[in-house]
């Protein structure tokens, strides 16, 4: 098990707990903590390791920090056949999220993601984004779902997701500097070398954001540039249609609920996102100065 952590709070001791519990068990987890100090604040070194012997902490800057490069250095401190990759604000539902996640994880298929459900608090229109993105039944898509699927074929979430280690070292592994999106460039990478992807909806972990409309402008920033420097990927598959059919089924969500008085604030938030996406695939038309005021991840521009 594979966990990116910045400045934890207590939930990293749940979410190790819920890992020790499993059905079947880890051998290893790997925490790439990034900056030492704020973690040293957290913890005592003795009880940490103590109450956690099969934990391993590897720290670095926040200068340092890559979503494809960390995670690869991680894979690179694990031996196991099976890595999980996981964030430290997810945290599994019950004790065969293992179990369940990595099950089919042989023949062609090269990854298996887990079904993401809403956290404590969430917001009544992100659960239904959580419900079209992660619905009740399980599949595996493969090259043969483009037409049907489009972009959604690449669609994997590194919030909770399982690898084949022999697949990821053949295919070359993570992009190793990417501001985002490292998981989907790996699955579309998959697929084009004829492996599918599984959907595990029965593997679940609770995980939701409520953001507020400027924190989604700029992830979905974030989100158009990572599209625009790979358009190997995502030019023949926009992203676009799949907003059409989440603010659709987001309607009828809340209709159903008699809760359509929450549907235009949801609009509004739905034209944040589509600014940021936007801007984020014209980025190399904007100046460093409006980059900087817009993304989330300032450090990533500092690599460029």
């Amino acid at each position: 098990m594979i966990i990116p952590v910045y400045k934890p709070g207590r939930e990293l001791f749940a979410l190790l707990d819920q890992l020790r519990c499993q059905t079947v068990p880890l051998g290893k987890v790997i925490l790439m903590n990034t900056e030492k100090e704020y973690f040293e604040q957290l913890t005592d070194r003795t009880e940490f390791a103590e109450r956690y012997p099969q934990v391993e902490v590897w720290h670095i800057s926040k200068q340092e920090f890559d979503h494809g490069g960390t995670r690869h250095q991680g894979v690179l401190h694990s031996d196991g056949d099976i890595f999980i990759t996981m964030t430290q604000d997810a945290l599994p539902a019950d004790r065969h999220l293992v179990e369940r996640l990595t099950r089919h994880l042989n023949g062609k298929v090269a990854v298996a993601y887990a079904r993401q459900l809403p956290a404590a608090g969430c917001k009544e229109t992100e659960k239904a984004s959580r419900q079209f993105n992660y619905p009740p039944v399980s599949g595996i898509k493969t090259g043969g779902d483009l037409q049907r699927l489009g972009v959604k074929t690449f669609f994997c979430s590194n919030v909770c997701a399982a690898y084949r280690r022999d697949i990821y070292d053949a295919l070359g592994g993570f992009i190793r500097h990417t501001i985002f999106n490292e998981d989907m460039i790996y699955a579309a990478g998959a697929v084009k070398e004829g492996y599918g992807i599984a959907y595990e909806a029965d593997a679940r972990v609770f995980h939701s954001h409520n953001y507020t409309n400027m924190q989604q402008l700029r992830r979905n920033f974030d989100l158009g540039v990572s599209q625009a420097d790979h358009p190997e990927i995502f030019a023949d598959f926009p992203s676009e249609s799949e907003g059409k059919k989440l603010v659709k089924e987001t309607y009828t969500y809340l209709k159903d609920r008699k809760k359509l008085y929450l549907f235009p604030g949801f609009c509004v938030q739905c034209g944040f996102k589509y600014v940021g996406y936007l801007l984020g695939k014209n980025y190399k038309k904007l100046s460093r100065k409006w980059i900087w005021k817009i993304t989330a991840n300032r450090e990533y521009w500092e690599k460029v």
